[in-house]
């Protein structure tokens, strides 16, 4: 092949974070709960092996993950978003051109080589991140990202390619055979429903589609895709990610909330870890959306859910800036008499914050607020989130969402490094 995209992705990547830090954990079942601990959204082998469903809240399947003694955690984003960050900042030590596609995921260009070669580079690879950081990977490597994908499937199902496989183009037609249409990578349900209704069934039947049947029935996206089964390279590798068009900060409240105050408490503590994130990304934004719902699963009670929108007077990121408007967003969505069980806020119509226009008439302009902001996220950052922090966002806040089973921030906080005796 005269070039190969290689798939690095993170096995049970939230389970294997939490397993780094208990080693005690290998060989037994694992699971990690969504936010609030709703819904299991990361298993390890031996949880699948029990049958936990992936999404199955964890209320219904409590007693069976108690019976066989299963570890539950909840979800601990700031060490898995830190881990992820050292197995991508490896990989781009590793390589010259890589493309982070997910949390757990990445894509990287590897030259020309023999397959036995490129086996070679994916083995390296894999023992590198296990060594340095600790975490298991599979690679695949082909042709194209799309086949990359068929690839890595294969090295993490079967053990006996020991987490690198290489799909080699001689074996491609045998392996896309036994591939569903419907786990091709960017095939969704209904598409693979239309291609099963025209005889489609396989990876291999769609590769050997009609091409104008396929751009007309799938556009010219799924034209691609086939082609990218059949080894012609259409999706190149993105080592910039895309520009952002919104950044939002939502949860769900531990319990049901009715306060205004509190209501309030949590958007301000939302709204400013969406401008934390504005800022990272030296963007600012010119309009701001608030919304509020209450518990939809509960049918017996009241159910009430509303949104709205404000053009700021100019595009900012500033954190005081943003507070009035989402203030007033609320007053005008709360409703008395119900209990919410979710409150969000999305900011939007993004520009990079050097873009923005002056005012004429304005005494001190942004560059007071972006100082402030500045000298906050520098003292959040080197001792931790919220030394610094509003004082609307509250501090006793009874409404948070409910981590009952949250492991340690072992890599960001260092009151909660492992101690080692030795």
């Amino acid at each position: 092949m005269p070039s190969a995209y290689a798939l690095i992705d993170c096995n049970n990547f939230y389970v294997s974070c939490e397993r780094l830090f208990a080693p005690r954990l290998a060989g037994r079942p694992v699971v990690v709960l969504s936010n609030n601990d709703g819904c299991v959204i990361a298993r390890s082998e031996e949880a699948k092996a029990l049958g936990v469903a992936m999404g199955e809240p964890y209320f219904r399947c409590r007693n069976l993950l108690r019976r066989h003694g299963v570890q539950v955690f909840s979800s601990n984003y700031t060490l898995y978003g830190d881990l992820s960050r050292r197995v991508m900042d490896l990989l781009r030590e590793l390589e010259p051109e890589v493309e982070v596609y997910s949390i757990d995921e990445a894509f990287v260009r590897l030259p020309a080589a023999a397959p036995a070669e490129l086996a070679e580079q994916g083995r390296r690879l894999r023992e590198l991140i296990r060594r340095w950081v600790g975490i298991p990977v599979s690679v695949g490597i082909a042709a194209t990202k799309t086949l990359a994908k068929v690839a890595n499937r294969l090295a993490k199902q079967e053990p006996d390619h020991g987490g690198v496989f290489v799909l080699a183009s001689a074996s491609v037609d045998a392996v896309l055979a036994g591939v569903g249409v419907g786990e091709i990578w960017g095939i969704g349900r209904r598409r693979a429903d239309l291609l099963r209704t025209h005889g489609l069934r396989t990876a291999l039947d769609l590769k050997r589609g009609d091409d104008a049947w396929l751009r007309r029935r799938l556009t010219v996206t799924g034209l691609r895709t086939a082609m990218e089964l059949r080894g012609v390279s259409c999706l190149t590798l993105a080592e910039a990610p895309a520009a952002r068009h919104s950044v939002a900060s939502s949860r769900s409240f531990g319990r049901l909330v009715s306060d205004r105050g509190e209501l309030g408490e949590a958007l301000i503590s939302y709204l400013s870890l969406a401008a934390e994130k504005l800022r990272r990304q030296g963007l600012v934004a010119a309009s701001l959306h608030v919304y509020l719902t209450t518990d939809r699963f509960q049918a017996t009670t009241p159910q009430y859910s509303g949104g709205r929108t404000v053009i700021l007077a100019r595009p900012t990121g500033a954190t005081p800036e943003l507070i009035p408007p989402a203030r007033r967003c609320l007053e005008a969505l709360f409703r008395p008499g119900y209990g919410y069980r979710k409150i969000g806020v999305v900011l939007a119509g993004l520009s990079p914050a050097g873009m923005r226009q002056g005012e004429l008439f304005a005494s001190s302009g942004p560059a007071a607020a972006e100082a402030l902001m500045e000298a906050c996220d520098r003292v959040n950052q080197r001792w931790g989130r919220d030394t610094i922090r509003s004082g609307g966002a509250g501090l006793v806040r009874p409404w948070r969402n409910r981590r009952e089973y949250l492991s340690a921030a072992a890599t960001t906080n260092w009151a909660e490094i492992p101690v080692v005796t030795a």
